[in-house]
């Protein structure tokens, strides 16, 4: 990039500008805005302020509302915006909670709507005042006790201090990042729909070995049961309850309170140690007298603990090594009995097979819930368990085949994104200077 660094650069005295191009001009915000509060009226989209994107262009739906005011009645207390507007949340602007409006519409009235007062790009501004310098800035200027309680009001943010090169100059600047923005943003998307893929390809590869097998060879029957289809003709089916030597929910009810937790003794294990498979996190614990209180619910390796609210197929095996603990009432522990591998059916219960039974089985209630009558009716295939083990270890490699790749996607990614923002970075303060490259572009 410093074969594009403009021809000479002078200090602008203020810490977070450092050095711009020597034709840029320095100015305060209140110069190029002015702050503005119309009211709304029903006939107006309510628009959304998001630290990723800026500010939307559609309406709001219901579950993004804010909930400062009701929707129906009270939207005439939200702002009136309009294309080019610089809409800002105080209470995260030093997140980058702000963005240029493009279309007509209305604001949560707890944020801070500024009006160009001239032709300024407001787009320009929005991404000068994402760079990293200039989040640190507002950070500094807004006011509050904590993280979660600063603030930036209008009377701070009017006063910071911005270099602009001139209007036409700002256009340039405008179109070429929006030119180079959008090939990087389709090749983020491109990776993430190859992710998409790479999850799906590997919920099929599952799905199909714990149904049908490794041996595409084998002679096949009817399982009798819709979701799986056919099975091989030595495997059985059985519902999970008969390959159980137990299967028992957490204590309910006054049997476990949060004030019954120590902060030492046995670890009382929950979803969030299964959702991720960490029984490394986590610091609850009850004391010795609790733990013999409660020992119907101690868990033992091998153990499948289940994730029983919201989260189907939220399943992990209680490892080697792990502490000794008890289950808390948002798992179901299943003890697998000597007919079925915990990790082959670890790996089925997580698969798209039996997801299929689970919503199917719970079905009506409020939110995803599974209870021990929902899990042991669920329909397992049974292999011999030397063919258990082989499917769980092939799975277990592919697993590790599809993450290698998803990995990899997840890092080209995040290097797109550095990339992206690196480059809107050094174009906007003056870093680089793009006015060839557009018109090249546009000769071309």
């Amino acid at each position: 990039m410093s074969s594009l660094a403009y021809p000479s650069y002078r200090d602008t005295g203020v810490e977070w500008l450092g050095a711009v191009p020597s034709h840029w001009q320095v100015t305060r915000l209140n110069s190029l805005f002015r702050e503005v509060s119309e009211p709304g009226s029903d006939d107006l989209p309510v628009l959304s302020v998001s630290i990723h994107s800026g500010v939307s262009d559609t309406e709001l739906a219901d579950d993004e509302m804010d909930r400062v005011v009701a929707r129906s009645e009270d939207r005439s207390k939200y702002k009136r915006v309009e294309p080019n507007d610089l809409v800002y949340n105080m209470m995260r602007a030093w997140q980058g909670g702000f963005g240029a409006v493009q279309t007509v519409g209305a604001v949560s009235p707890a944020y801070v709507v500024a009006r160009p007062t001239s032709s300024q790009s407001t787009v320009f501004i929005e991404r000068l005042l994402r760079t990293p310098n200039a989040v640190r800035e507002m950070k500094s200027l807004s006011k509050g006790v904590t993280d979660f309680r600063l603030r930036l009001y209008w009377d701070e943010f009017k006063n910071i201090k911005v270099a602009l090169p001139p209007p036409e100059e700002q256009v340039a600047i405008d179109a070429f990042l929006d030119r180079e923005t959008a090939k990087i943003d389709a090749l983020v998307e491109a990776q993430e729909r190859l992710i998409v893929l790479l999850k799906e390809k590997r919920q099929a590869v599952i799905s199909h070995a714990v149904t049908k097998g490794l041996d595409p060879s084998i002679p096949m029957k009817d399982s009798g049961v819709e979701w799986l289809g056919q099975v091989p003709a030595h495997w059985e089916v059985m519902p999970a309850k008969n390959l159980a030597d137990s299967i028992k929910a957490g204590p309910f009810g006054s049997a476990l309170t949060k004030d019954m937790y120590s902060s030492a003794g046995y670890r009382v294990y929950g979803q969030e140690q299964v959702i991720p498979g960490d029984f490394s996190i986590g610091d609850y614990y009850v004391s010795s007298d609790k733990y013999d209180e409660l020992s119907q619910y101690r868990v033992e390796v091998g153990d499948l603990l289940v994730s029983c609210v919201g989260t189907f197929g939220k399943i992990a095996i209680f490892p080697q090594g792990a502490e000794p603990g008890i289950i808390n009432p948002r798992l179901i522990r299943f003890r697998p009995n000597n007919q079925i591998d915990p990790t082959y059916l670890c790996v089925l219960l997580r698969s798209a097979v039996s997801f299929e039974q689970f919503s199917y089985l719970s079905r009506g209630g409020t939110m995803d819930v599974i209870n021990i009558g929902i899990l042991g009716e669920i329909m397992v295939p049974v292999p011999p368990m030397q063919e258990q083990i082989s499917i769980a270890g092939y799975l277990a490699e592919v697993q590790e085949q599809f993450d290698s790749l998803s990995a990899a996607s997840e890092a080209a990614i995040t290097l797109l994104q550095e990339r992206r923002a690196a480059l809107i970075a050094a174009a906007v303060t003056g870093k680089i200077d793009v006015r060839g490259l557009v018109q090249t572009a546009e000769a071309a």
